[in-house]
């Protein structure tokens, strides 16, 4: 099934700089892993030792956080779009 991912500018020197890729992937972790593979080096900018998303980033299937929905296991369908943003600080 095929996903809609779009590459925030910083990170699009890793995807040829393209702002938007098409991967097939059930849930966020298995979109993580397609990254990677079809891109190497993003997933280490993407998450921590863990494998869990930094905290500096904020990601969204079809507009929704997905802390609101279940993190990084959130379930993904043909046609998703999901949106990795990283957060801003100001003051």
């Amino acid at each position: 099934m095929t996903i809609q991912v779009l590459i925030p500018t910083p990170l699009q020197k890793f995807t040829g700089d393209q702002a938007s890729v098409a991967l097939d992937a059930s849930s966020v972790d298995e979109l993580i892993v397609a990254l990677d593979g079809a891109f190497p080096g993003l997933k280490e900018r993407l998450c921590d030792e863990q494998g869990k998303l930094r905290r500096f980033l904020n990601v969204y299937v079809n507009s929704e956080d997905i802390r609101f929905l279940e993190n990084q296991t959130t379930a993904l369908k043909a046609g998703d779009e999901v949106s990795i943003v990283p957060a801003v600080a100001g003051g």
